[in-house]
């Protein structure tokens, strides 16, 4: 072999190889597998898996506008405040929630945060308002963080006000039997007095019997050292339910303080399947003056309640109320109240 033909032996040579390493470097590398968004149905409708995890996540909430009625008009914002200046206040929410569960080896574990924003145009407060409604834990039976307490349940419509202030940082243990549940909770009440470190104890135990369900339910305020007792009622009869309710305090406290006893009744009529009439009924006596209980004072409320569901995801809701009142012992006031409410749920 001449040198010629080695030097063109030893150049083809390296070509090649070098085309080989060139084309290496080019090669694509394998596309990821993708992961899709899966459908939970564990927990009910709604939930999906968060990707690369076993929670599963629910999002909901609504979007409501409503305009109320009434002398010095406050129920539309539902305690902001101070009453209103006017008979009427019109108002809108945006409502949100998130539910994060899943399965554990001492049961299920949610996470659930819910927020309102409130737009209204009262002076007193600007023109919006943004709450936590609830944040909390619960693992099984156990729950921590802020919620709503068993005195916030009430009768079907709005006429009652069965419960005073019913959301807390709290603490509490049901235990669910199925047909029958007891529990306990510990709330902080600081800030619903003027004592500090006060504390309340909540106890409950309820029953179900085919169509009929009973609840007993306690408070205990530590700050002023009174409490309070509710009994509820709800039987299932005919094209709709009746439920009854009644409250007895021993004096003003945190979970009731609007009287001494106070009776309380519903019929939620469901006319058709879009359509369903509430008319209810409620009795104050020994209301609050100051700070006791006054037997000269007394007040009751005649109301009814329609709820009309226009399509799916959207509502509507009237509700009329009669009020009549003891101002003193001697003078006295009555009074038409409600609300028309629009709501879109989600």
């Amino acid at each position: 072999m001449n040198t010629k033909s080695f030097l063109l032996g030893s150049a083809a040579a390296f070509a090649a190889v070098s085309s080989t390493q060139a084309a290496d470097a080019i090669v694509a590398a394998e596309p990821e597998p993708m992961e899709y968004v899966r459908v939970c149905d564990a927990f009910g409708t709604g939930y999906f898996y968060i990707p690369g995890t076993e929670t599963c996540l629910k999002i909901g909430g609504y979007l409501r506008f409503q305009t109320s009625f009434g002398p010095d008009e406050v129920n539309g914002r539902q305690g902001w405040g101070n009453a209103g200046t006017s008979d009427w206040d019109a108002f809108s929410r945006a409502y949100l929630s998130f539910s994060a569960k899943s399965d554990t080896e001492y049961g299920t574990l949610n996470g659930f945060f819910a927020a309102e924003f409130n737009a209204d145009n009262d002076t007193d407060f600007g023109d919006s308002m943004i709450n936590v409604d609830e944040a909390y834990i619960q693992l099984g039976g156990l729950k921590a963080g802020f919620f709503y307490g068993w005195w916030d349940k009430g009768l079907n419509g709005e006429t009652d006000s069965i419960g005073n202030v019913t959301e807390f940082n709290s603490i509490s243990y049901l235990y669910d039997g199925g047909s029958f549940q007891a529990g306990v909770a510990v709330d902080e009440l600081e800030g619903w007095s003027t004592k500090a470190n006060g504390i309340g104890v909540e106890a409950i135990v309820s029953a179900t019997v085919g169509g009929v369900s009973f609840d007993l339910l306690g408070g205990y305020d530590t700050e002023v050292e009174e409490g309070a007792i509710r009994a509820l009622l709800s039987a299932d009869l005919g094209p709709g339910q009746l439920q009854f309710a009644g409250v007895w305090a021993s004096d003003p406290n945190t979970y009731w303080k609007a009287s001494e006893w106070t009776v309380a009744a519903s019929y939620a009529f469901k006319a058709t399947d879009k359509l369903k009439i509430t008319p209810g009924v409620q009795y104050w006596d020994s209301l609050k003056n100051g700070v006791e209980f006054d037997n000269a004072l007394d007040k009751w409320r005649a109301g009814v309640s329609l709820d009309y569901a226009i399509t799916e995801g959207l509502a509507t809701r009237i509700s009329v109320q009669y009020n009549q009142e003891d101002l003193t012992a001697t003078t006295d006031r009555d009074y038409v109240s409600g609300f028309v409410r629009l709501q879109r749920n989600f």
